[in-house]
């Protein structure tokens, strides 16, 4: 379904399913069908609904401002009715569901799926890695990352096209892009929140779960540079976490890409931790 009554319209798809409402946020350049896979494991016990954020899938376009891409996640509360969902996300949709409930006391549990900190960071969020190497490495990851950004601008080949699925691509003037583009991109990537959302958990007060992975994205550079990354996140997250008992924190055999991964255990993760938060 598509809500049509607010600033930009958004697109949800209900899931169904009986029981207390969960909200899924998926990652950036991602849309809802991220949770295709898992969302019929919750759906037993939870009405799940998910969502493509503004500049993703059939949602509409305007600049990405974190206050109002929360507006949106709050249109779709209301117009379906949620009430106060519990929130999962996944990467840039763990950082918003973070901000989600640092906005509303109410919410009663938040799942962030290794939306903590991304990937290009500053230099001192790389322990136990010789700092030469680190900035090489960040020039490296920088160039990958500017070179994506510019293939957004660029229009697509018919059949890359057909070969992408149609959440993936806007078609305008006769020209077909990919989703999100550029500019988002960019206002994204060089967000404060987006950099790093481990400050941000300390304003939640709602019961907290923080899956981390423990292996390399399939074809990151640097594998020294994300290994890095991980113990610069824990490092960080512990006296947070050991100061505010409601937060947990777990790590599963899998990458950043743990939704597609492994939806069976993400999913297993999600459920076995709601469940406690309610009794």
């Amino acid at each position: 379904m598509t809500i049509t009554d607010h600033t930009i319209p958004l697109a949800v798809r209900d899931h169904g399913g009986d029981g207390p409402p969960l909200l899924l946020l998926h990652g950036l350049g991602g849309t809802l069908d991220a949770w295709q896979e898992l969302a019929p494991a919750l759906t037993g016990a939870y009405r799940v609904v998910a969502m493509d954020l503004r500049g993703h899938g059939l949602s509409g376009d305007a600049p990405w401002e974190w206050d109002a891409v929360l507006d949106d996640v709050e249109a779709v509360v209301d117009r379906l009715g949620l009430g106060a969902p519990a929130i999962a996300g996944h990467s840039l949709g763990g950082m918003l569901a973070v901000l989600w409930a640092a906005r509303h006391p109410e919410c009663p549990a938040v799942v962030n799926l290794d939306g903590l900190r991304s990937a290009e960071n500053d230099p001192a969020n790389y322990p136990g890695m010789d700092p030469a190497l680190v900035t090489q490495e960040l020039a490296r990851l920088k160039a990958m990352f500017d070179a994506q950004q510019a293939a957004m601008a660029r229009p697509l080949p018919p059949e890359q096209v057909a070969a992408l699925p149609p959440r993936a691509v806007t078609t305008s003037g006769g020209d077909s892009h990919l989703r999100p583009g550029p500019e988002l991109l960019a206002a994204v990537r060089y967000a404060p929140h987006f950099r790093d959302a481990v400050p941000a958990l300390r304003a939640v007060r709602c019961p907290t779960l923080v899956v981390l992975p423990t292996q390399d994205p399939p074809g990151m550079p640097g594998g020294e540079l994300m290994a890095a990354l991980r113990r610069g996140v824990r490092r960080d997250l512990a006296p947070i976490a050991a100061a505010h008992p409601h937060i947990q924190v777990v790590e599963l055999a899998a990458s950043h890409n743990m939704v597609q991964e492994k939806p069976g255990d993400v999913a297993q993760l999600i459920s076995d931790f709601l469940q406690d938060t309610s009794r």
